[in-house]
């Protein structure tokens, strides 16, 4: 029974404080205040911990890895999110990826306390099929690589929300031909206004479009190197996986709607992968791959536990 109340006070601490990080990153994103920065990383450690010791917790209750349910994966899912938030946060000073990092955390946390019944947050036995030594091995990988995933690709449908338009003629550098466009548009800059007034609006024209050509370039090395990240943990979950189900079943493959749905993702980001590759496809046509497997992920992951369908419905 204690342990249940410890769970309880670690889950519902650390979502009151996710909460309250990810309100102070929106703030944060559009005013850019020091302390709030400094606030929500120890803010974001402290969740962390919290959901540490919920896992912590639920592993000494059932002595075994707290991934046999819906809602222990769904909690491992956000404290997945926590940790690549922390590590983002010593990797890039500039912090745009936190407000992500921060809003998935909280939503999947949120789903996990608000949504699902009491019954499916309770802990229980482990299902014959899930006794096994590679429980950890296959079920931790393809978690990781579900938010590494995700991550990757809610930067990659931030990517396509700004890399649209005009930006594109100034990111490959064709900024004349650009201007002159605008005053083919706009006929009357040309004739009514000053010089000096064309030239600074000019000028203060190509900086806002190169401050955004930055975030374009930033945001396609993060996504590419996130995905790059959850792809290879992905490919792993998939090879231990067909090995355990190889132990339990009999077979490596067969078809089952999680296995389907986990090789349609797996092929959606090598397309993206070697699209990135190609230059000539970089920018909006990878992004766009990227973005496909966001709902790809999620298919995959609570589709066949809410169906309830295949050999996968334990969860």
């Amino acid at each position: 029974m204690i342990y249940l109340y410890v769970e309880q006070i670690f889950v519902y601490i650390s979502f009151l404080i996710l909460f309250l990080v990810t309100l102070l990153n929106l703030i944060n994103f559009f005013f850019e205040i020091d302390k709030i920065n400094h606030f929500s990383n120890n803010g974001m450690k402290f969740a962390f911990l919290c959901t540490t010791g919920f896992l912590t917790t639920r592993f000494f209750q059932t002595q075994h890895l707290p991934l046999g349910n819906l809602y222990e994966s769904l909690m491992f899912l956000s404290w997945g999110f926590s940790f690549l938030y922390l590590i983002s946060n010593v990797k890039n000073k500039k912090r745009l990826s936190a407000p992500v990092l921060a809003t998935s955390a909280l939503l999947v946390h949120a789903f996990a306390v608000l949504s699902l019944p009491h019954k499916m947050r309770e802990s229980m036995s482990l299902v014959p099929a899930l006794q096994s030594q590679w429980l950890m091995m296959h079920v931790s990988t393809t978690l990781i690589s579900y938010a590494t995933l995700l991550f990757g690709s809610l930067l990659a449908i931030v990517l396509l929300s700004i890399f649209h338009g005009e930006i594109k003629r100034y990111c490959v550098g064709n900024l004349t031909n650009n201007f002159e466009f605008r005053n083919k548009n706009y006929p009357l800059i040309s004739k009514n206004f000053p010089k000096q007034i064309i030239t600074e609006s000019f000028s203060y024209s190509l900086f806002l479009n190169s401050r955004k050509c930055q975030l374009i370039h930033l945001l396609d090395k993060w996504t590419y190197q996130a995905i790059s990240l959850g792809f290879s943990f992905l490919t792993i979950g998939i090879i231990s996986g067909a090995v355990w189900a190889n132990e339990a079943w009999g077979s490596y493959w067969s078809w089952d709607p999680k296995e389907t749905w986990a090789l349609i993702t797996w092929l959606i980001y090598a397309i993206y992968l070697h699209i990135r590759i190609n230059k000539k496809w970089m920018g909006k046509g990878s992004a766009m791959a990227a973005s496909m497997g966001f709902f790809l992920v999620w298919i995959c992951f609570l589709g066949v536990n809410l169906l309830g369908v295949g050999l996968h419905n334990y969860g």
